[in-house]
């Protein structure tokens, strides 16, 4: 993911991008659509619920022998993903900010994922052998938009 994929130059928008970070690709996706759409105070109380695992993400695509969750279906709590996303959220945020944007009016237009490099390494296994123990990486883009005035 070299740059942004969102290439539209607007005045009312604010961006900010995690790269290679290691997390799940597949849990990303799920976090990801979860935000998506959402304002942006809505976005950050989610990923903070989720940290505290008071509210479960729904799995749509990636759920299998996932259970099932009051209200929303097959679900997960995904910590590690959505403190990673909190973090790129906060510094789209920070970002409005000095573009001057209103930062109440902010919602998540784009929020899109790709897998990052794979972190190769061994773990040592009895009698001198090892095992491959490769870590995912994944890089992630949100992009935040101001809405109309209506």
């Amino acid at each position: 993911m070299r740059g942004y994929t969102y290439q539209q130059e607007d005045r009312n928008i604010a961006r900010a991008r995690g790269v290679e970070l290691p997390m799940s690709p597949k849990k990303t996706y799920e976090v990801l659509n979860a935000i998506r759409g959402k304002a942006l105070g809505r976005a950050k109380t989610f990923l903070e619920e989720v940290v505290a695992l008071e509210r479960a993400v729904p799995f749509r695509r990636y759920n299998q022998e996932t259970a099932h969750k009051r209200g929303i279906g097959p679900g997960r709590y995904p910590k590690k993903v959505a403190r990673h996303l909190l973090q790129v959220l906060q510094n789209a945020e920070a970002n409005a900010e000095f573009e001057g944007l209103d930062v109440d009016r902010l919602y998540v237009a784009v929020a899109a994922s790709s897998r990052g490099k794979i972190q190769k390494a061994q773990m040592p296994r009895a009698h001198g052998r090892s095992t491959a123990w490769n870590e995912q990486t994944t890089s992630v883009e949100i992009i935040l938009k101001e809405k109309a005035e209506s």
